[in-house]
């Protein structure tokens, strides 16, 4: 059984991120069932391109965008959230691209906080951050502020102040 999404609604759609469900229909193509129905979704990354996926897809991740009181909780969460346990360096890799595809926000929480320590030793140590470690650390946050803009209706390029602000806020609260 899946869930199906309505016209309107904002979607994350595997590793393409957020995505607008444009329509629900059939598609009169040659050897395409005709009874058979397809969401029309529009990545809000790549405005202009569409992407047709059928609304029984079992291979790739579709779940709503988590809710304002989700994202909220989420942020709350973020400083008892444990960064991820790499055994050695050959799985690291591996380890984030497994954390990425999982579409979970709290897995993507936990690789920035990996990446910042990490960055943060390799920056005392004179060293800068792998390239590798940069763009899992890129993924990760655009994936995490992409989606938390939509139930906190800010743009994402504010989300990263928006945390820092609440959990400034929630620290205060505490010692209160």
């Amino acid at each position: 059984m899946c869930q199906l999404f309505e016209v309107g609604e904002y979607i994350v759609y595997g590793a393409t991120g957020i995505c607008k469900v444009e329509d629900i229909t059939t598609m009169d193509m040659a050897g395409v069932p005709r009874d058979r129905l397809y969401y029309v979704l529009s990545p809000c990354r790549q405005k202009e391109s569409r992407i047709f996926t059928p609304v029984d897809n079992q291979k790739t991740v579709m779940r709503q965008v988590i809710s304002r009181e989700e994202a909220l909780q989420l942020i709350d969460s973020m400083p008892q959230i444990e960064e991820l346990w790499i055994p050695n360096e050959k799985m690291r890799e591996e380890l984030y691209k497994e954390a990425l595809r999982s579409c979970n926000c709290r897995e993507w929480v936990r690789i920035i906080k990996t990446l910042y320590t990490r960055k943060k030793k390799r920056e005392g140590a004179g060293k800068k951050m792998p390239s590798t470690d940069e763009r899992y650390f890129r993924s990760a946050e655009e994936n995490l502020y992409s989606e938390l803009a939509i139930p906190l209706e800010i743009s994402p390029s504010e989300v990263g102040k928006y945390i820092k602000k609440r959990l400034d806020e929630v620290s205060v609260e505490r010692i209160s």
